[in-house]
């Protein structure tokens, strides 16, 4: 089977392509640093399987190239191999149509045995993202509050703290306090990664 890899760490790269010569089965066929050369060259080379991070260099992140590879006429089955595990980049990538998820600490035979797996047809997800994903069906997110919903409008639009504090006419301390309960209840960990999660949740929408 034939096999691309996406990932902007050149070292990354060499290291999975190296991994993948002692398999008879799967052959490398290309790599891309970046979303439009992935797109580029995997719509020349016809892989069977891609392995994709999550962050590329430039403007499309692995889960738009994902949306994007399996839009071409002969797409091939997605897996993503990142080292980001929140609830919301997991739940993109799967949304965007990818095969499985997996954490780069996976052992090689692991990613083996996942790449032909996807190549099957199949789903696969490391035990991590797959507990993530029962606990989360299990134990839904808390609803975000209107008035967490107005930070996550203010942080689309992209106020600090203090300018949040003055919108609102609350204290710094008090968007903090807000923040880590947003966080906490999209299952992220930065700004970025909250508004994003917000509009993949139809929580807000970009102006």
């Amino acid at each position: 089977m034939n096999l691309f890899l996406v990932d902007d760490h050149p070292i990354v790269r060499a290291g999975l392509a190296a991994l993948f010569e002692g398999e008879e089965d799967i052959e490398v066929v290309g790599e891309a640093a970046n979303g439009s050369d992935a797109l580029r060259l995997i719509g020349l080379r016809e892989p069977d399987v891609v392995l994709m991070d999550l962050r590329l260099e430039g403007d499309l992140d692995g889960v738009a190239v994902t949306g994007r590879v399996l839009a071409l006429p002969r797409p091939p089955r997605v897996l993503v191999l990142t080292t980001y595990e929140t609830d919301a980049d997991i739940m993109r990538a799967l949304d965007a149509g990818a095969s499985g998820y997996l954490l780069k600490d996976s052992p090689p035979e692991r990613l083996f045995d996942a790449v032909r797996a996807a190549a099957r047809g199949e789903t696969v997800l490391s035990p991590h993202v797959a507990e993530r994903l029962v606990r989360r069906v299990r134990d839904p997110l808390p609803s975000v509050t209107p008035r967490e919903t107005e930070i996550l409008r203010l942080l689309a639009r992209g106020a600090g703290n203090r300018e949040i504090a003055r919108t609102l006419f609350v204290t710094e301390a008090t968007v903090k306090t807000h923040l880590q309960r947003i966080y906490a209840k999209l299952g992220v960990e930065t700004r970025t990664a909250a508004v994003r999660a917000a509009v993949d949740r139809s929580l807000i929408r970009w102006d």
